[in-house]
């Protein structure tokens, strides 16, 4: 932030820089006082999770964050986030509550949907949200040695994994993922063109 008022105000009175500085410098203590992420606070503008508020959550909290999260998203009201700052304050540790699986499509980035921020959330992103040994592995990870809360499988519309499956595409591996999620698609009853 000195940098930028430096760089974009050589002409500004110290004394206005001292105002911005203290400015940015109150709305990171509001931040962090009154904390960030998944639900916590409406407002995460430069926290990130410390391990004692993402100790203090329930699993419940947690998915009401989420959920709370989404809902600002689908209403255009996203919480200010300064990414910056909040991998600067998760540089000496991590303490995500949650792990999330979705899949890689470029239309539904989980940090974004759920309006989380650096820190908040594992995410382990695969076409169609296929579960091999190496991506249950990271799960674990997530839970059992980083102590995350809660796993939340994300899906979308429009998969192009899942269509891939229903149409029996073929291409060097990934038709070994699609493999993967033909099972579930002969047992999905449905109406209509699949």
């Amino acid at each position: 932030m000195q940098n930028n008022v430096t760089n974009n105000c050589e002409e500004c009175s110290s004394s206005s820089r001292r105002t911005v500085l203290k400015t940015a410098l109150g709305l990171t203590a509001v931040s962090i006082v009154t904390g960030a992420g998944l639900g916590i606070s409406s407002f995460s503008y430069a926290a990130s999770l410390s391990k004692e508020e993402r100790d203090n959550m329930t699993p419940d909290q947690v998915i009401a964050g989420m959920k709370e999260g989404n809902l600002r998203f689908r209403n255009g009201k996203m919480d200010q986030h300064d990414y910056l700052a909040q991998k600067r304050a998760s540089a000496s540790g991590q303490f995500p509550a949650a792990v999330i699986l979705s899949c890689i499509d470029s239309r539904a980035p989980a940090e974004i949907v759920l309006d989380a921020g650096i820190g908040d959330t594992f995410n382990a992103r695969i076409a169609g949200n296929v579960a091999n040994s190496d991506l249950i592995g990271s799960l674990e990870f997530a839970c059992a040695a980083a102590g995350a809360k809660v796993i939340l499988v994300m899906g979308h519309t429009a998969c192009g994994a899942i269509k891939g499956a229903i149409d029996n595409v073929e291409l060097g591996s990934l038709t070994g993922l699609l493999n993967k999620i033909k099972p579930a698609i002969g047992a999905t009853k449905y109406a209509g063109e699949r």
